[in-house]
Order: structure tokens, then sequence, then C-alpha cells
């Protein structure tokens, strides 16, 4: 693969405190004049002090120690600080760079600690899932069909195609992400059902929990379809001709159980539904830090959650 030659920030007009903290969510943008150059490990975005990368979690889980050991890279390689992005992502700035490449020691740290399960669609592994699904709240646990979607997604080359800025957001039924802009998801209507969704207007059919992951590739394929290709081809499916509603086939009514909102997890100490706590820590303007991190993961049983508020919850505590 030849090396990506990414342009300079300063050539599209965007500030780099913008680039450095809000590079990659959705702009309602109806035509496009170049592929996209969301920032990834093997694309970063070149920035007045050096390279940006992102990592994407599936629905924000990270463990513990993968934590841990991004924080040594950071300092290694970056200027020692992570970022918590509102699409549940990590990334580090301020990293060296060779004709647009970050170095090859990067790229193996990374790999050791597990942040680059597909270096072929790391891309595209952009999977929302409500923080605490399966835990505390919501009508259904998301976390199975979440990682399944994700291996539908790795597996098939033709995805690796997706924009860097597609979204998969799966709400489960608190209302908690499912607000947002997306391009495909879901909304749980019953512990074993979703409601399929296609962009931010269109919904599709009722299915199974099990049936969803496959559903949403389906859907996902078609939009590769239709999205066309080149400097041209649409990045997200409200870019198409009526938002996507082309892509479901037929008409489908919003299931009433999916009009729910929800504010964003309280901070401090929430209830699990087994008995355990979990604990929604603030991160100050989203930037982790060393001592920050090394209490997170004291305190960590397990694995903590990346939200889309640019906070963590460390889950599955002892309620003490």
């Amino acid at each position: 693969m030849p090396p990506y030659r990414p342009r300079r920030a300063h050539l599209f007009g965007t500030p780099r405190r913008r680039l450095g903290r809000d590079l990659g969510e959705n702009d309602p943008v109806t035509s496009r004049t170049h592929v996209d150059r969301c920032p990834g490990v093997f694309r970063p975005w070149i920035a007045d002090d050096g390279a940006i990368v992102r990592l994407r979690l599936l629905g924000g889980a990270v463990s513990g120690d993968a934590l841990e050991a991004l924080v040594d890279i950071a300092e290694t390689h970056g200027d020692g600080t992570i970022l918590l992005t509102k699409r549940t992502n990590l990334q580090l700035r301020a990293i060296a760079h060779t004709d647009g490449c970050v170095p090859p020691a990067l790229v193996d740290a990374l790999t050791a600690a597990g942040f680059l399960p597909s270096p072929s669609h790391e891309l595209v592994r952009n999977i929302m899932v409500s923080p605490l699904t399966g835990r505390s709240g919501g009508r259904a646990d998301l976390r199975a069909p979440a990682h399944r979607l994700d291996e539908l997604v790795c597996a098939d080359r033709d995805l690796a195609r997706l924009a860097g800025r597609f979204l998969f957001v799966l709400d489960d039924g608190r209302g908690d992400v499912g607000h947002r802009s997306l391009d495909l998801g879901v909304t749980a209507v019953d512990h074993d059902a979703v409601q399929l969704r296609i962009g931010s207007e269109h919904w599709g059919p009722v299915v199974t929990l099990d049936e969803a992951p496959a559903a949403l590739v389906t859907y996902a394929r078609r939009f590769l379809d239709a999205a066309g290709s080149g400097e041209t081809a649409a990045w997200h499916v409200d870019e198409l001709p009526d938002a996507g509603a082309e892509l479901i086939g037929g008409h489908f009514a919003r299931d009433v159980r999916t009009q729910v909102t929800s504010l964003p997890l309280p901070y401090g100490i929430i209830p699990q539904d087994d008995g355990a706590v979990a604990q929604h820590v603030t991160v100050p303007d989203g930037l982790l830090t060393r001592p920050l991190a090394t209490t997170i993961t004291a305190r960590s049983t397990g694995e903590v959650i990346v939200t889309p508020w640019r906070s963590i919850v460390i889950p599955d505590l002892e309620n003490a």
C-alpha cells in the first residue's frame, strides 16, 4: 500500500484546536469534492505539531491494561495525552512522522496493545453503543450484537471502503445515543428486538437481536452501491437522495417504543442491575493524562468505557 500523503490542516481553513478535538464529526454536507480524510494509524492527519491518529473502540470499551499501555505510548510517541472523542474513540497527537507516515514502532506498540484488531478496516470500525448497556437500565443488552457487527464489518473487504466518518449507533432503548446523527443503527424495543435505523431520518423493520448485525451490514453494502465512487462519493447515508430512503426497499413506520430520550449519565456511582456499581468519571476537556488514567485503571476490574460525553465509566465495581 503506498503511503498516504495528507494535506496540511491549514488548507481546510479549520483551526488547529478544532482539528485536534472535533475532527470526524458529521457535518451537513450534501456534495463531496474529495475522499474522506478522517485520521487513522495508517492514514494520520498532519497538524502543525505533528501527526494525529485516531483509535476506534468497539462501543467505547477498552481494557484497563490497554489504556495503561496507551498512556505509555502517548508519552513515548506523542504529547503524553489521550483525547476522548464524541464518537467514543481515542486520539493521539504530536506524533513524529516521515512523508505522512507514523513510525513503525508506534504501529507495533498499538498492535501489541490491541488497538489494531483489523488493520484493513481500522478507519470504519465506528460503532457507538449505549455505554451501560447490559449493566444498568435499557431494554436490551447490545454488547453481543455490537461485537457481531464488528466481526461482520471487518470480514467484508468491500466495507473497508466506507468513509472514516460513517457511524453505526446502537441504542439499547433508553435513548442516550440514538438522538445523534448516524448512518446506520438500531434502537431496542424490547429485550430481544430492535428497530433498524437508516440515516438520521428513516426507520427500517423490527428484527431480533441476532438478526440485527447482518441486516446492518446489508444496508451498509447498499449504501456503498448508492454512494458512488471517487472524490464525489457520499460519506453518509443522509447525503443520498431523500436521506437514503432508497436503501430501505419499503416503508416502515417508527415503532412508538423508540420514542425515548435520556440525559447523559450522572457523574459518580451508578447502581448496576446485577448488584454491582459503576462509577462515571469526568475527564476535564476530554484529555486523559497519566495521573487520571492511573487512578482509573487502578480502580478498574477489567474494562472501562469511553462515553459520547468524553468521560469514562468504570463498571462492575463491588458495591461497598
